[in-house]
């Protein structure tokens, strides 16, 4: 059965350093004209959108620092506008496109989907949703856990080493899947933004809590020495993203090796480990690998709705209801054997 496990591992994980995430739809020449045009007039076509309409009041007067700042109202209106430019030139250049016999392309790092009631990837954003609340009953259900059934030490604090570690981590998965859930709802370049910055200090997260409790490291020191670097890197990184370039390729890259190295981690331990509960742990790590693997072998949405991502996010929704399960079931372990080894010394 370990074998078994270990080369499923390896067959999913094998080829994720040859794959790259191109997105060529946006660099197209004709789509380009198109979103150009409809910023300036505010149409393509005949179809013009009133959003790209800015009136006078609305422009920025030139003042002081605070009167050339333009009305919120302005901004979401801009905004708006250029998402709807986006939108139906992909669209429009996606059915020249099929009329071709070509496949479709990815605009900014995106697959072209088809809104529902206004909503740009309604599949995503339910299952981003689901996530969300997963993890908020997970997250509670392990409070409750720590602080109401298990015994706590003096000042009320719990045996188990990682529940801030773990609490923390909670934080950290609502708000990925909070702005997951918005992102997915429309595309905004500020959304995206959070969306990103969320993802990444959740996926580096990840990575440091599963070194740290695969290595059992107890020691305090030892805590902020071994995730120091990390902690630099991704940091470094968001900056990037933010201040420099918002490039969806190399992000990719860098959230599907931290992926790739957090599950590793968290197979060996799995496979070498005698916890109790190390087949929800061998199984999460699993269904976790088929979850990144979609994420390596991407595909178009299916009549415009579900695309490999919407897939992904539809896998990790059982997998956090057992991922949480694991996790209280891990607390309650090492709490018991907290207590059996202070019995012992007494």
């Amino acid at each position: 059965m370990l074998h078994c496990y270990v080369i499923v591992f390896v067959l999913v994980f094998s080829p994720f350093i040859a794959i790259s995430n191109a997105s060529a739809g946006d660099a197209d020449p004709r789509y380009r004209n198109c979103v150009k045009q409809c910023d300036e007039s505010g149409c393509i076509g005949k179809r013009c959108f009133p959003n790209c309409k800015i009136s006078a009041d609305e422009v920025p007067v030139i003042g002081p620092p605070w009167g050339m700042l333009e009305p919120l109202y302005a901004r979401w209106k801009k905004a708006h506008c250029k998402s709807n430019c986006h939108y139906n030139c992909m669209l429009d250049r996606e059915k020249e496109r099929e009329l071709l016999n070509k496949e479709p392309e990815k605009y900014h790092g995106r697959w072209p989907f088809k809104r529902i009631y206004g909503i740009q990837d309604p599949a995503s954003m339910v299952f981003s949703f689901l996530n969300l609340l997963m993890h908020l009953h997970g997250w509670m259900s392990f409070f409750t856990l720590i602080y109401n059934k298990l015994p706590l030490k003096a000042r009320k604090r719990p045996y188990y080493e990682y529940a801030g570690l773990w609490h923390i981590y909670g934080l950290l998965s609502l708000n990925s899947w909070f702005w997951s859930a918005i992102f997915h709802s429309r595309y905004c370049e500020i959304i995206e933004r959070l969306y990103s910055f969320s993802a990444v200090a959740l996926i580096g997260y990840s990575l440091i809590l599963a070194i740290l409790r695969s290595f059992n490291v107890k020691d305090e020191a030892t805590r902020v020495m071994i995730p120091a670097p990390l902690i630099s890197f991704v940091a470094t990184h968001i900056m990037y993203l933010n201040f420099f370039k918002l490039d969806h390729e190399w992000n990719f890259k860098v959230c599907l090796a931290m992926s790739v190295a957090q599950l590793a981690t968290w197979a060996i331990w799995g496979a070498v480990s005698h916890h109790p509960s190390r087949w929800k742990l061998r199984f999460a790590v699993l269904i976790s690998g088929l979850a990144v693997s979609l994420q390596i072998y991407d595909f178009p949405p299916y009549e415009g709705h579900v695309d490999a991502q919407a897939l992904r996010h539809a896998i990790t929704v059982p997998l956090t209801y057992l991922w949480w399960n694991f996790i209280r079931d891990d607390a309650a372990f090492l709490t018991s054997e907290r207590l059996k080894n202070s019995k012992k010394s007494k």
